[in-house]
This record gives C-alpha cells, sequence and structure tokens, in this order.
C-alpha cells in the first residue's frame, strides 16, 4: 500500500496538474536551438511581456539562469554584490567563481533585504588595485530568510542606486509571482526595477521542469549563447514549455492560497512550546521555525515527523523550513501542526 505524505519540504516537490500533463502530450515541438520550436517560443514571448522586457529565454533552472545572467553582465575579474545569505551564494555550487570568474562582495541584509546606502557604500571606487563593481544582484523572495519580500520603496532606491553608478541589477525571481501577490502589485511592477530577472515555473507554479530569463533583446542575445556553452541548448523542449504556458496563464494568480495556508501553518506552530518563529517573515509561502527549544537537531525532528506522514527537510542546525504549493492544502495544514503538537508531547 502506498503511504501518502504531506510533503511540506518545497513548492518544487509540485506535480504537473492534468491541464498541464495535457499540454505536455498535444504539444507542437521543433528544434529550438535553431529557434523553430513554436511552444518555446511562445512562452518566451509571453514572459517578456509578462515582466515588461523586450525578450526572455527559457533554460533547464533557476541555477542555470542566474549563472547565465551573471555571466552575460560581467567578465572575469569583476566584482558583484549581494546579500550574504541569497540563493546565488548559498546554493549555486560556488558557480559565479568558477564559471563567471568574478568575486563576491557580501552584504549583511535584514531579513534578506540589503539597504540601499549599504549597496552603494560597497561599490568599488576607481582604483588600479580594485576590480569593478559590474553587477548588483537581489533575491526577492529571499528562501532563507523566510521568503521575505522587498518592499517597493527599497527595490525602487536600490535602482536609482544602480543607475547614477551606471551598474545593472539581476534579480533573482525564482519566486516572483509570490512576491507580486504579497504585494499585490502587477508583476512587471517588480521587474522594472531590475534590467535582467530570473524565475522558476517549477516552484510553485506546478510546471515540471524549467525557468525563464528576460531583460534587452542584446542581452537575451548573449545569454543564449552563455546557455548553449552551459549544455542548456534543449531540443524539442516545447514539450517542457508547454507546462510552462499552463503556469503562467493559470497558476500564478492562485499563490495567495498558498501563503494564507503558510501564515495558518506559522500560526499553529508558534502556539507549541519550543517552536519560534519570526511571524514578521511569514509573508508568502515559507515557513522558518527556530526549534532549538525542543532539543532536537532538523534531521531528528524530520526524522520523527516522517514516522507521522509529514515530510519536511532536515540538518545539523536547529532550522526547519515548512513550505506550502499547489498540492497542500488547509487540511493537510491542520493535520502538520497536529503531528508537530504530538511529536512535541511525546
Amino acid at each position: 500500500m502506498t503511504v501518502k505524505y504531506i510533503d511540506l519540504r518545497s513548492d518544487t516537490v509540485t506535480l504537473p496538474t492534468k491541464e498541464m500533463r495535457e499540454a505536455i502530450y498535444n504539444a507542437q515541438v521543433g528544434d529550438d536551438v535553431y529557434g523553430e520550436d513554436p511552444t518555446v517560443n511562445r512562452l518566451e514571448e509571453m514572459a517578456a511581456e509578462i515582466m515588461g522586457k523586450e525578450a526572455a529565454l527559457f533554460v533547464t533552472s533557476g541555477t542555470q539562469g542566474n549563472q547565465i545572467s551573471v555571466m552575460t553582465h560581467t567578465q572575469p575579474g569583476d566584482e558583484i554584490i549581494l546579500e550574504e545569505k541569497c540563493h546565488i551564494i548559498t546554493y549555486e555550487v560556488g558557480g559565479i567563481g568558477r564559471l563567471a570568474g568574478v568575486q563576491a562582495k557580501l552584504i549583511r541584509g535584514k531579513n534578506g533585504i540589503m539597504d540601499p546606502s549599504d549597496i552603494e557604500a560597497a561599490i568599488r571606487g576607481e582604483d588600479i588595485h580594485f576590480p569593478k563593481t559590474k553587477l548588483i544582484c537581489l533575491e526577492n523572495t529571499h528562501n532563507r530568510a523566510g521568503g521575505t519580500v522587498i518592499p517597493m520603496d527599497i527595490l525602487k532606491r536600490t535602482y536609482e542606486v544602480a543607475k547614477k553608478h551606471k551598474i545593472p541589477i539581476h534579480m533573482d525571481g525564482a519566486r516572483i509571482f509570490n512576491a507580486a501577490t504579497y504585494l499585490n502589485q502587477p508583476v512587471k511592477e517588480i521587474a522594472k526595477y531590475a534590467d535582467s530577472i530570473m524565475f522558476c515555473l517549477s516552484k510553485g507554479l506546478c510546471a515540471p521542469v524549467g525557468s525563464l530569463i528576460v531583460g534587452s533583446k542584446d542581452f537575451i542575445a548573449r545569454a543564449r549563447k552563455f546557455r548553449k556553452m552551459l549544455g542548456g541548448g534543449m531540443r524539442q523542449a516545447g514539450f517542457l514549455a508547454a507546462a510552462g504556458i499552463i503556469a503562467l496563464e493559470k497558476m500564478t494568480s492562485r499563490l495567495r492560497e498558498d501563503h494564507e495556508n503558510a501564515r495558518l501553518l506559522a500560526e499553529g506552530l508558534s502556539e507549541i512550546p519550543g517552536i519560534a518563529i519570526d511571524m514578521d517573515t511569514v509573508q508568502t509561502n515559507i515557513v522558518i521555525c527556530d526549534i532549538s527549544g525542543l532539543k532536537l537537531t532538523a534531521s531528528e525532528f524530520a526524522a520523527k515527523l516522517y514516522e507521522k506522514g509529514i515530510r519536511v527537510n532536515g540538518g545539523n542546525s536547529s532550522v526547519v523550513r515548512f513550505v506550502t504549493h499547489y498540492w497542500i492544502k488547509r487540511d493537510d495544514i491542520e493535520a502538520a501542526i497536529e503531528a508537530v503538537k504530538s511529536l512535541c508531547k511525546a
């Protein structure tokens, strides 16, 4: 008998919907490296339009999209500015050093958000000893901070700093539609404060594979060459793009439900002795818990929850992340809270 687990590890565990599966089956395809896949072309046109940019590029993953973007914006030996716990630094295998050949200037953010004045202070002056500051990277929403969203005024001020110094901004917008939902803004209102944006189709939007980079026509033309260099030139990719089209058409408008479920989960967990949550960070679909009061590591906590039918990721720290998504409903949230209560009583 197959056991059904409530999977709160990540919004990457989402499976394609029935409509996506049908679209995949019926997709018109061609060789995308030749620019002849009509479904990929349509997806890229949609993405550019939604983000208010000139062009878009379908890539295999968010990590590949970020790495391609850094490579396109910079030259080896340059320096880029990033928040100290952002995805590009924490989870992309040192790619900016190995692939782009750039070094990182890290800034400590508050809940993952860098102060524009700190960014400006980190920009290198002209000196024979210094690398050139060639890129500012933002993450919106910020994964490790708990899905926090950069306020619009901070985005605007950061963009003004960047333009003043003639430095482009790349936004890791893996969950940018969550940010737009939280801010109650059209996503292009966020996108206008970045020169390039990567966003994922497989995080919360249920597409099985893929992300997109958007930017100017010239930027995307150069990025396409780096995609090929990194092995991302896919052929009949329309089967994947077909699901991405459904993701953009149908899945971006329902994310508020995930946010409401995350809030419900956070409120329930925060009432359990031994679990601490900064409720100010519960803005979208991620809940970060400090379980140090339970005298368990995250791995031990995850193993005990797994026995109760709940899946979360472990680790050696005392921090556990829960992520809500399309396949998690209110009943699942209530069951997860009860499972944690039972675990803590034991």
